[in-house]
């Protein structure tokens, strides 16, 4: 195994070693920097120190590892290369550096030369060695050995999906499309379910000249999704084209397939940082390949690397169908990296380019709402709700977006209705009862309609969500039952301590049980939580500071509000 598979922890001492104290010149202070680096998941400056560390100590093994891993997770398997030919040269068992020289075989197309490799010795694991093993049989021209080990491989526990979809893509690419689709027909496997499963038979389909069961297939696996790729290929499939098969055209091609099915099941169990290495080695064996570029970049984004991801997304060219992918992947990490001004132009540009597509329009809608551009994010969602089937999952989100944009444009009669649409077409939806309740809370019409909703909702997150319990606790304080809503509110913050607006309505519960010092102390705590560049519009710190001043009842009476009717029980 990889040594530290890039998870990287700090020294055993628990210090952290200044800077001033430890040059990053000196060896010890390129390893420290090195770690610090690779823990931060910033791979280039990892490799960067670990480099000029192993140029001091060329002989520590440690370092070595640690050189070949980021270098890997960069994608330069050009640089990890010469360190992992010295490390297998030393006998040394390594997965980092058997990956680096296994990919340059395969890269190489010297399929007798892997053939001819210790895999017990010198192998990545298992699956992988049993996979590519196979592949490179049929690069060697021979393709009955290579198919055979396919069987046996799907013979071992576990394995059978991964080994039978990845026969089905050799017959495919041997011709024998017959055989392909009668495993693609009676296997239904997690890969033959992915994307590009679903894809490659559709081309399989074609081959036999089955266009209308591709496209039915292809409805199975997408339903009515408007991706510009799809939507390609289903009316090619309609005119009656013959559609190649392009998913593995070449031996190498069917070992790049092996890496980026396995980074797809890693995805889900393994760390990002790991599962990148497996998808950089999937892009050198076939670097044409979209589907990997764009998961390179996705694993990127897991990992906070913005800069590396935006440049991946990048490389997608303009002309391909799945550039409309790449870049809205690009305005995530654009956003995330705090360039939401550029995120919201790339979306505009898009917008113009891809219009029929509802996914710009709603991913535009809701970065237009988090900047509080109400009117333009509204607008934003009528065109991706017009754009959507009826009946396509997520629709309910668009409403319940629309919605809160129309509430804070103060169209509460338009918001009503999309609010009542989403829970329509989403019943039960916790975040829509949520919202809908606390809007009519505030509003203060409803509130037995709203106590109902938020009730639900707080029962279907098993009361473990703050803000939904805040909403509980609120509105049993609107509707005077304050000794009910006390323990609500103090759960509320429990589960949210630090937010200005659940501990000022503590405050306020405070304050109608008679509990004035601790009301005092809440909304203290609540304004000290107020973050002065991003006020929200319920945290209001001015009303904050008057209710210190002069009291909830005061307040309340100078903002023309009925008086708190105040228990009797609590003083």
């Amino acid at each position: 195994m990889i040594r530290t598979l890039l998870i990287c922890t700090v020294l055993a001492t628990g210090l952290l070693v200044s800077p001033q104290i430890v040059s990053a010149n000196s060896l010890s202070g390129a390893y420290l920097a090195g770690r610090q680096a690779a823990i931060r998941k910033d791979f280039e400056a990892s490799a960067r120190y670990y480099t000029a560390a192993l140029a001091r100590d060329p002989s520590n093994v440690g370092l070595m590892e640690d050189t070949i891993a980021t270098q890997l997770a960069m994608g330069r398997i050009d640089r990890a290369l010469p360190i992992a030919k010295l490390l297998e040269g030393q006998g040394i068992r390594s997965q980092a550096a058997h990956m680096a020289v296994i990919a340059d075989i395969l890269s190489r197309e010297a399929y007798d030369e892997y053939l001819n490799r210790n895999i017990e010795t010198a192998g990545i694991g298992p699956l992988v060695d049993g996979l590519l093993g196979a592949w490179a049989m049929i690069g060697a021209d021979r393709v009955d050995d290579g198919l055979a080990e396919f069987d046996r491989i799907s013979e071992e526990r576990g394995l059978r999906g991964f080994a039978l979809y990845h026969k089905a893509m050799a017959l495919a690419f041997l011709g024998d499309f017959e055989a392909s689709e009668a495993i693609f027909a009676s296997e239904a496997g997690p890969l033959q379910r992915t994307r590009r499963g679903a894809m490659a038979r559709a081309e399989v389909l074609s081959q036999l000249g089955r266009n209308e069961d591709a496209i039915a297939s292809l409805g199975v696996a997408f339903g009515t999704s408007s991706d510009p790729e799809l939507a390609t290929m289903r009316e090619e499939l309609a005119s009656g084209a013959v559609l190649p098969f392009t998913h593995v055209t070449s031996a190498r091609d069917g070992t790049a397939e092996v890496f980026y099915s396995v980074a797809g099941a890693l995805r889900a169990d393994a760390d990002a940082d790991y599962t990148l290495i497996y998808a950089r080695l999937a892009r050198h064996l076939r670097p044409d390949q979209i589907d990997t570029l764009l998961l390179v970049a996705e694993l990127l984004d897991e990992l906070e690397q913005y800069e590396l991801s935006g440049a991946v997304y990048k490389e997608v060219p303009a002309d391909h169908p799945a550039f409309h992918a790449a870049e809205l992947g690009r305005v995530g990490t654009l956003r995330e990296a705090g360039k939401v001004d550029a995120a919201i132009e790339v979306l505009e540009q898009l917008a113009k380019r891809f219009g029929d597509l509802s996914v710009v329009h709603s991913t535009l809608g809701d970065v237009l709402r988090q900047q509080d551009r109400f009117e333009e994010a509204s607008g934003a969602y009528d065109r991706a709700i017009d754009l959507t089937p009826e009946g396509a999952n997520g629709t309910w989100f668009l409403h319940y977006a629309r919605a809160i944009t129309l509430e804070r444009q103060d169209e509460w009669p338009r918001a009503e209705a999309d609010f009542r649409r989403a829970l329509e077409l989403n019943p039960g939806q916790p975040q829509v009862l949520n919202y809908l309740g606390y809007s009519l809370v505030e509003k203060q019409i409803k509130l037995d309609e709203a106590l109902a909703m938020i009730e639900q909702a707080v029962d279907a997150t098993n009361g473990e969500s703050g803000y939904i319990v805040d909403s509980l606790g609120w509105v049993l304080y609107r509707l005077g039952r304050f000794d009910e809503a006390v323990d609500h509110m103090e759960r509320a913050v429990e589960l949210m301590p630090v937010d200005p607006v659940v501990n000022d309505h503590l405050g306020d519960v405070y304050w109608a049980v008679g509990r004035e010092r601790e009301a005092q102390f809440q909304w203290m705590r609540a304004l000290s939580f107020v973050d002065p560049e991003e006020v929200d519009g319920e945290a209001d710190p001015d009303r904050m500071r008057r209710k210190l001043e002069v009291g909830l009842d005061v307040v309340l009476e100078e903002e023309g509000a009925p008086p708190l009717r105040v228990a009797d029980d609590e003083g």
